[in-house]
């Protein structure tokens, strides 16, 4: 594992919190000059600590309101059927997360839709039309208490 030192670790969680900061505002947040935080930016990237940059939509104002979590058990769980639903689930635009998971399902899914009809199609037109599925259960989230997708707060 490749070493960084608390600076780099401060500039991840700046660049994390916003990822437009600049060079300068970095600096001045972290009271050095431009040049060693665009260096280190530079190797952070490199060695593959920053993946890529992106933006967090808000999902409210696109009419995004609803979050289910839902638990997958699929019939069969030979690896070609893992690979398979794994593949297959790339396609659905509503899961904005997937992990195959240990315990009494065999994936969860992070789904957002708009409304209860929206997540009804979802599972009728969606999901089912996925092979090997035996069971789906869904949790419907009432409150958000975090979101944080910064490692370590």
């Amino acid at each position: 594992m490749i070493d960084i030192d608390p600076v780099d670790l401060k500039i991840l969680k700046l660049l994390k919190k916003d990822g437009m900061m600049t060079n300068r505002q970095i600096a001045v947040e972290l009271n050095l000059t431009t040049t060693p935080i665009h260096e280190r930016i530079k190797r952070l990237r490199r060695d593959g600590f920053i993946k890529k940059y992106t933006i967090e939509l808000n999902r409210k104002k696109l009419n995004k309101n609803l979050i289910v979590f839902c638990n997958v058990s699929l019939k069969e769980h030979a690896q070609k059927f893992l690979t398979q639903f794994e593949a297959d689930i790339q396609t659905v635009p509503e899961v904005v997360e997937c992990y195959c998971v240990s315990g009494g399902s065999d994936f969860l899914l992070k789904v957002i839709v708009s409304d209860m009809e929206e997540y009804k199609d979802f599972i009728l037109n969606k999901l089912a039309a996925i092979s090997n599925i035996g069971s789906a259960q869904s949790h419907f989230v009432i409150t958000e208490a975090k979101h944080s997708s910064i490692i370590g707060e």
